[in-house]
Formats: structure tokens, sequence, C-alpha cells
């Protein structure tokens, strides 16, 4: 089963558990990716241009750069 992918920037497509790549504030100029699953979601705007910030079930915390989501 092949996995799609949702943009980042738009919160309605991140849920709680959402399987997800972010970008953690110390590694923007490097671009290096983080894979893990919503924990909890800090951005309460609908959209943000840079990605919807959210904590990973790690603690991790970062924005979003793709959802993944089951095709």
């Amino acid at each position: 089963m092949e996995k799609k992918t949702l943009p980042g920037s738009i919160r309605k497509n991140i849920q709680i558990d959402s399987e997800v790549t972010i970008v953690q504030k110390h590694h923007q100029q490097s671009g290096e990716l983080t894979e893990g699953f919503v924990k909890k979601i800090l951005t309460s705007s609908p959209t943000h241009p840079h990605g919807i910030k959210v904590m990973l079930d790690t603690g991790e915390v970062g924005r979003v750069k793709e959802v993944f989501v089951e095709d």
C-alpha cells in the first residue's frame, strides 16, 4: 500500500496520531526531516506558510512538511 502525502501548511490535514515529517528549528538551515506521529498540534491558525507546528509522540517539536495518508 503506497502512502500519499498532503501539505503540512494546512491545519485540517493534521490530526492527533497523524504520521508526519517535520523540520525542527535547529534543522531549518539543513532541512533535515524527522518522521513521527503527532501528539499535539501547537499552531492554532488554519494555515501557516512554513508548516503547522506540532509536537511528536517523542517530544520533538517542529513544523510539518508532509502528512502521510494511506491510499
